[in-house]
């Protein structure tokens, strides 16, 4: 029997305010355990929440990056359940009524687009978090996050492998952090992805039963869970077993997941208004204004990337991963006036470089303006490309700029055409068995030699002119 998998994602984005969503106390990372709990986020009696205006225009943001509905009067409800780390015995959330509906994303996967589109995001407070490694026999509780706000994002079940589930996913964090919302991290627990996985026979229109693999927080781990879920729940469909509605955790050490507690629905959460929250109204002139102050948004890019500077789909879709990536590459592509170029750079030599020294692009020991200028001179032929290389190795150990280093480490192409022809005949001359190899049809023989010339020029000629050349010679 074939099998396809249907995947639908939540996302809890922290939101990238200083203070918590209800109440006065730091939302920094770090600090030490309950030192960042107020008596509003432990819910000691006669305190009441007081909506943080800076999480719903994050929230505005949001909505309007996708495209969604933004629901101008939107209500807080009460999420009942008892867990350790909730000192409140409830969660306020938004179930009925969230600031926004509908919108979609669009990702691309083995070279095509697809549109995944959104159900709703909503603001939440987090809840605490419970200590096991440090207490023997015991659970520690840390409330420093209860109450830092979340924007809860649930995509529509239309991912159908854990390639389009991490290309949404990625999309979603590229774009949360464009915007300004979050910072992204997900070893800090500020974006973490629960999937929601089932698989049905192919051509079924009903849906399976669904299991919820929870907090993810890396997309390595994302894409592994998913792959074991999606075999598991084969492998038991198979063998006649049945699919039980559950919660699991991925353990990242034995690649497996592992039944948490059975599934709740909405309705086993007992929500409902909370009476001490009002209604939140967004006015028009408030919508427009957090409009106006949108930047550029990814899609939008990679479209004027793909028009201005001639990159492919996938070049501008790399290159518009974060907008300190997106703003270095425009830069570079200003600077030298070769788009295609500077994307090549900027994906492959750049890319490669701060990978190995484990930077991000922000950190990069070359300038942008350096890249640019570096381009320039392969592009006007004063460098090859083995010379720029060099020109780069020299800009990332602070050598000087790009010219600088050219007349200081001889870096500059051969210009001489007869001293190139001499170098030409010269080879011709000491590989008399390439050059009868060549003549025979064998066109090996010719790289080879174009080989021993770079060799004796010292990487210094031309490699169009040592074509040429060669060719001519060999006529």
């Amino acid at each position: 029997m074939q099998w396809e998998t249907v995947i639908g994602l939540e996302v809890h984005t922290q939101l990238a305010t200083k203070s918590k969503i209800f109440s006065g106390s730091s939302t920094a990372f770090g600090a030490a355990p309950n030192t960042q709990a107020s008596a509003v986020d432990i819910a000691l009696p006669g305190v009441l929440p007081v909506l943080n205006k800076g999480a719903v225009e994050c929230a505005i943001k949001f909505g309007l990056a996708i495209g969604a509905t933004l629901n101008r009067v939107n209500v807080f409800d009460r999420k009942n359940y008892f867990y350790p780390d909730l000192p409140k015995g409830y969660q306020i959330s938004q179930l009925a009524r969230p600031i926004v509906e509908g919108g979609a994303l669009t990702i691309v996967v083995g070279g095509e687009e697809k549109t995944v589109h959104l159900t709703r995001a909503h603001m939440e407070e987090d809840a605490g978090k419970s200590l096991h490694e440090d207490f023997q026999g015991m659970t520690g509780i840390d409330l420093n996050r209860a109450g830092t706000p979340l924007l809860e994002i649930v995509s529509e079940p239309e991912m159908r492998s854990s390639a389009e589930a991490v290309a949404y996913a990625r999309a979603l964090h590229t774009l949360v952090t464009w915007i300004g919302i979050c910072d992204g991290n997900m070893q800090e627990g500020s974006f973490r992805v629960d999937a929601n996985v089932s698989v049905r026979p192919v051509g079924q229109a009903e849906f399976g039963t669904r299991r919820e693999i929870k907090n993810l927080n890396s997309f390595k781990f994302l894409q592994q869970a998913i792959d074991y879920e999606v075999r598991w729940q084969i492998e038991t469909l198979e063998d006649g077993g049945r699919i039980e509605q559950a919660t699991v955790l991925f353990d990242p050490d034995s690649g497996e997941t592992r039944m948490m507690r059975s599934k709740e629905d909405a309705h086993d959460y007992r929500y409902f208004p909370d009476p001490d929250l009002l209604p939140v109204k967004l006015g028009e002139d408030w919508i427009e204004a957090v409009r106006a102050a949108l930047p550029e948004l990814p899609a939008a890019m990679q479209a004027r990337f793909q028009n201005e500077y001639g990159v492919s789909t996938y070049d501008a879709t790399v290159l518009t991963g974060s907008r300190a990536l997106a703003d270095y590459f425009e830069t570079v592509a200003k600077t030298c006036g070769q788009g295609k170029l500077a994307a090549n750079w900027v994906m492959g030599e750049l890319s490669a470089a701060l990978n190995k020294a484990e930077l991000d692009v922000t950190q990069s020991p070359v300038s942008a303006a350096q890249l640019g200028a570096l381009i320039a001179r392969i592009q006007d032929g004063t460098l090859s490309g083995q010379l720029a290389r060099q020109v780069f190795d020299g800009l990332w150990e602070g050598a000087g700029e790009v010219d600088a280093i050219i007349e200081a480490r001889g870096l500059r192409q051969m210009s001489d055409s007869g001293e190139l022809e001499k170098i030409v005949d010269d080879v011709l001359a000491a590989n008399p068995k390439s050059v009868e190899e060549f003549r025979s049809g064998k066109e090996k023989a010719f790289n080879a030699l174009v080989g021993q010339v770079m060799k004796a020029s010292r990487g210094k000629a031309n490699p169009t002119q040592v074509n040429e050349l060669l060719k001519a010679r060999l006529k």
